[in-house]
């Protein structure tokens, strides 16, 4: 395995770019009582540079996602009061047509019809996928099968309870050896970042453990803000497995300048948000 140390730079913006050609970014996430975990993983995509972010949730969702993410546009999916049915799962390959990244996990629930969703999008998307929390977690017990049908690029964003479910174990074994757990976990035919304390990014062949981040980043929302800032890099252009390096890397130093300005008890989502692009702009 290959150890990888250096961080990859962002892809420089033209100047002649417009929001077309900056990246378009669909995020898939939220439920009733979920809608924050979608906001912030659209306006984290638009932090990490996207020039363009399509926030699809459930029609029960919508109006506040709406509200929580005014720079980003949005889609309603069917639902059944609170989570998609499984008919969106066509909508979703529809809006999915337009955008170079699809972002998928946060908030959508485990009901049944989010299952049936995910497994039908997989098998049938053209474009990257990032997938993270609820997309993660109804893939349990079937996580190898499922993902065999995708003919795409996949990053898995487990934290460890979500990648022991993944692969069949317990969370304390996954953190009594991380890195072997993340070289697992990419040969489900991803780039597997594992979460946490030194967050693991492996790819079968190359691994990269990070360094920067702080306990004041345990917040909930956190874990929301990499997986849109992963996919804004996705669709700028990057190679999947530099993406979620540079991801990694800039989530944790966000964190850190956040923790510098307020301290590290109290942190939350959107103070690392808010230094998102700063972090990027130190690179």
């Amino acid at each position: 395995m290959n150890r990888v140390t250096e961080i990859p730079k962002p892809p420089p913006r033209p100047a002649d770019a417009h929001k077309g050609t900056a990246g378009l970014v669909l995020v898939v996430a939220g439920s009733r009582g979920m809608a924050g975990a979608a906001a912030l993983t659209g306006n984290a995509a638009l932090r990490g540079g996207a020039g363009l972010v399509r926030i699809a949730t459930p029609d029960a969702a919508l109006d506040t996602v709406a509200a929580l993410a005014p720079c980003c546009t949005t889609a309603p999916l069917p639902d059944d009061g609170a989570c998609v049915k499984p008919r969106a799962a066509g909508r979703i390959l529809e809006l999915a047509d337009e955008q170079h990244v699809l972002a998928m996990g946060p908030g959508l629930g485990q009901t049944l019809g989010v299952k049936s969703v995910v497994r039908a999008v997989l098998a049938a998307l053209k474009i990257p996928v990032v997938l993270d929390a609820d997309a993660l977690n109804v893939l349990a017990g079937s996580a190898e099968e499922s993902l065999a049908k995708a003919r795409v690029p996949l990053l898995l964003t487990p934290h460890p309870g979500e990648a022991a479910r993944l692969l069949g174990t317990s969370a304390k074994d996954i953190q009594a050896d991380r890195e072997a757990a993340a070289a697992k976990l990419a040969r489900l035919g991803a780039v597997a970042v594992l979460k946490g304390a030194g967050t693991v990014v492996c790819d079968g062949r190359r691994l990269y453990v990070n360094e920067t981040g702080n306990p004041g980043m345990a917040t909930a929302g956190s874990g929301d803000v990499l997986t849109g800032l992963m996919a804004a890099l996705v669709a700028a252009g990057m190679e999947p497995f530099d993406a979620a390096v540079l991801a990694v890397w800039a989530h944790g130093r966000a964190g850190d300048l956040a923790a510098e300005r307020l301290g590290d008890l109290g942190l939350t989502a959107l103070d690392v948000l808010r230094c998102v692009p700063e972090a990027l702009r130190l690179q």
